[in-house]
């Protein structure tokens, strides 16, 4: 009898052995599983012993499938099945004390499965098959998949970590593996805190602070790492290329399978970018089973969203599977006039075109649209020098202003993998945002403590409409050296952004005044919006073009050296027309053959343990403009980080320290008030300054059941005489959230937690003298969570936020507060 030909594609990391009883387990498999249908099986080696133990198990409903991953996720089980077996099949929830065997008798309950335990492995097979005269034939070939924390993709797995990010070097690589602070946001971490917007993700994570000075949708809510502001963003690990970096902050999570982060400079995959952060935001990709849920969710203030995902095989062998996801939110808000609409659709659809290819296609649009928006709070000061102490509610937008922020994205991405193991990607995408907002904000001025006279608001009229192009492909794989297995990456970028938009008059408009008469008694109606019609327009070419290489070296098991280099080319062109002088100007500034190094160091100094450190210079071609107009010269600098990283469970547990300091020059800090004429913030140029600081986080599984990420990031960054900048920004921070699966109670029961705590913040200069320094001391927020299954397809969750209700400023700018204590109820629906 001929065995079965066995094709194994195993995780680098973990190999997975071939069991010498697999041929005759799979023999039991009917003949006409052909190669067609793809079998995938889950081996999932954690420890063996598991086997004939009992373990906590909390398994929500979903699809079989995914089910029985999360199993051997939580027991440690090597567990074998086809996929073809689960498709079109769903799980009840399964949550206490079992072993592996009444568990999957819980799971596999109705669905004519039945679980064979051999050994180590337990092999999933169509219950009662009578054996079958052919079944002496030779099996066609099988193709088997080693899955769990090695992949990179988190829905489903119920985590808080992953086990494979490449954002930072292009490697498949650990969090564990990385030289750098690496953090994931997961699909579950999103679900559990009702994180749906990108903002929302940033204010929790690790090392991250979204300085808030207005309403998200405009430019004054900038996140913040390290001391730097973040403008390193990525889809899929493709770089968003657009001077206007704060457009992608309006992200539904809704279209998302996790969020990347890595702190510090990532010249070696962004090439230009400041040395603060990169946000890689990974998309959702089909199922091979099927799945769908509908999300409903009210809260205070009138929110209500629907979110719906679902994913299917589109022919019968599901060598062709589709997924769509759409979000609906309405809501006003906890400031007077303020009212939010979104509206999300994402649909992709991936095809196996042969064994080791699959093409993938798919599109986006959001819509992100906000009336009564204010780019700033109300004044912070009186006329007379005292503090001024608004409502929460009180807003600072008169009722005609508004921010729409919507975005239409399209891509397609070939995959292949060679019999050696080597990987080859290619994609093309297309993203087109078109904002308009009608600014309007009464921050302007200081109110009269009697008559609250004094006050302005500061108008103008912003569109902004870019289109990015970008090709990008890459490459990687293993080569052996000297007896020794090393791990190579390689790619090329070509990206290519422009707009062209109507300029408007900025702030002052002839014939207009913006004054409040009396700020205490304004109820947003008057004045009038200005007359601005658009008195020219301009615009801007962005390219940028790059290479990089990426190399693993492993002298030893326990030792690696990863050496990287990336040359970039980067040329903008802006251009400004105006009808009253018909005259055009046009600027070109280019940067070419800007070499960016990479160098880092990883020791295993034990087996869970890690050392590391690591090296890079940074280049950032500035779009920030002085006083006069003139735009800041690149940013320039070197950034070095050391630390320990630790990894438990098969990286279901990470644990990362770190040291950093970052040297730079021309970096840009903005005048408080101050605007280029066009504008725009004003910024002026600091040399020799300095960012230093230490970050610790905790990731992942504690024990089956209980999830938790913990963080402190301190930062001081001074210019080169020793002053502290940004001082707006905090020093210290620490993030805790963390939940918990009670067993026994009903069908499951999780409650959750956290808490984000800060140090004071302060501006200087402030007041109608501008001799005032304004305070935000220290404070911390608390949020509750609570999720219970009602049914095996039913889970009923609530979201408590700022449970203390504490009274706080986002920002030292102006009276912008923080968002009171607010409930979410959802109910989620799976099928």
């Amino acid at each position: 009898m001929q065995s079965p030909k066995l094709s194994i594609s195993p995780n680098r990391r973990y190999p997975v052995p071939i069991p010498a009883h697999l041929p005759r387990a799979l023999s039991a498999v009917p003949l006409r599983m052909r190669a067609g249908m793809l079998a995938t099986s889950a081996i999932l080696a954690l420890s063996a012993h598991a086997q004939s133990g009992v373990s906590a198990i909390s398994i929500p409903p979903q699809p079989l499938g995914q089910a029985i991953n999360a199993l051997a996720l939580q027991t440690g089980a090597r567990i074998i099945y086809s996929t073809e077996l689960t498709e079109q099949k769903t799980a009840p929830a399964v949550a206490g004390t079992l072993t592996v065997r009444q568990a999957l008798d819980q799971l596999l309950a109705g669905s004519g499965l039945v679980a064979d335990v051999q050994g180590a492995e337990v092999v999933v097979r169509k219950a009662a098959a009578p054996a079958r005269p052919e079944a002496s034939a030779a099996l066609p070939e099988v193709a088997v998949t080693a899955a769990g924390y090695a992949s990179a993709e988190t829905y489903g797995t119920g985590s808080y970590t992953s086990g494979s990010t490449n954002t930072a070097t292009g490697l498949a690589l650990s969090i564990r593996e990385t030289p750098q602070s690496v953090s994931v946001i997961t699909s579950q971490r999103m679900q559990d805190q009702g994180l749906t917007q990108l903002t929302d993700v940033a204010a929790q994570t690790a090392g991250l602070t979204v300085s808030q000075g207005g309403n998200v949708g405009s430019d004054s809510s900038p996140i913040y790492s390290r001391g730097f502001q973040v403008d390193n963003y990525m889809v899929d690990g493709v770089k968003l290329l657009n001077s206007y970096s704060s457009i992608f902050q309006s992200q539904d999570m809704a279209l998302y399978d996790r969020v990347e982060i890595v702190r510090g400079a990532s010249g070696l995959m962004n090439g230009a970018g400041k040395p603060g952060a990169t946000i890689n935001l990974v998309r959702k990709r089909p199922l091979r089973d099927f799945a769908a849920s509908a999300n409903v969710e009210l809260g205070s203030w009138r929110y209500r969203r629907l979110d719906a995902d679902i994913s299917a095989p589109l022919n019968q062998s599901g060598s062709v599977r589709g997924r769509l996801v759409a979000a609906v939110q309405d809501a006003d808000s906890y400031i007077d006039r303020l009212e939010e609409d979104r509206k999300v659709l994402y649909g992709v659809i991936e095809t196996d075109l042969g064994p080791a290819t699959v093409l993938r296609a798919g599109a986006s649009k959001q819509r992100h649209d906000s009336t009564g928006h204010a780019r700033g709070g109300l004044p912070a000061y009186y006329s007379d020098g005292s503090r001024t102490h608004w409502s929460r509610s009180d807003s600072a937008a008169p009722s005609w202003a508004y921010s729409r922020r919507h975005s239409t994205s399209a891509f397609a991405e070939l995959e292949h993998v060679f019999s050696n193991d080597w990987q080859i990607k290619a994609s093309l995408s297309r993203t087109k945002t078109d904002s308009d907002e009608l600014v309007g904000y009464a921050s302007g001025g200081n109110p009269d403590r009697a008559t609250g006279a004094g006050v302005s608001i500061w108008a103008t009229h912003w569109v902004y409409t870019p289109r990015q192009d970008v090709l990008d492909v890459s490459a990687n794989g293993q080569f052996s050296l000297l007896g020794r297995q090393h791990d190579l990456a390689l790619g090329a970028t070509l990206a290519r952004s422009e707009h062209s938009d109507p300029a408007y008059t900025n702030w002052s408009h002839a014939g207009w005044s913006g004054a409040v008469p009396d700020i205490f008694d304004w109820d947003g109606t008057y004045p009038a919006e200005p007359y601005n019609p658009s008195v020219g327009y301009g615009g801007a070419k962005d390219r940028s073009n790059g290479i990089f290489a990426s190399l693993r070296l492993r002298p030893s098991d326990a030792f690696s050296v990863i050496l990287g280099t990336r040359v970039a080319d980067w040329r903008r062109e802006t251009s400004s027309h105006r009808y009253a002088t018909g005259l055009t100007t046009v600027t070109k500034r280019q940067e070419t053959g800007e070499v960016i190094p990479f160098a880092g160091l990883v020791y295993d100094f034990s087996p869970h343990w890690s050392a590391y450190a690591s090296y890079t210079t940074i280049f950032e071609p500035q779009s920030l403009k002085t006083a006069t107009g003139d735009y800041l010269d690149p940013l320039m600098g070197n950034t070095y980080e050391a630390g320990i990283k630790g990894a438990f469970y098969d990286d279901r547990l990470n644990i990362g320290a770190a040291i950093y300091q970052t040297r730079e020059d021309n970096k840009g800090i903005a005048i408080t008030d101050v605007y280029a004429p066009d504008g725009s913030q004003a910024y002026e140029s600091v040399a020799g300054a300095k960012s230093r600081g230490i970050e610790l986080e905790v990731a992942g599984l504690l024990r089956p059941g209980w999830e938790m990420s913990a963080s402190f990031s301190r930062n001081i960054t001074t210019d080169r005489d020793g002053e502290r900048l940004n001082t707006n920004v905090p020093q210290n921070t620490a993030k805790l959230f963390t939940s918990y699966r009670l067993q026994g109670i009903g069908n499951g029961l999780t409650i959750g937690g956290g808490l984000r705590w800060q140090n004071a913040i302060y501006t200087d200069g402030l007041g109608p003298n501008r001799d005032q320094r304004f305070v935000q001391p220290s404070y911390a927020v608390v949020d509750l969570m609570a999720r219970y299954s009602v049914s095996k397809n039913v889970v009923a969750s609530i979201n408590i936020s700022n449970l203390f209700d504490k009274h706080y400023y986002t920002s030292t700018g102006n009276s912008y507060y923080g968002a009171p204590r607010g409930v979410r109820a959802g109910l989620n629906v799976q099928f």
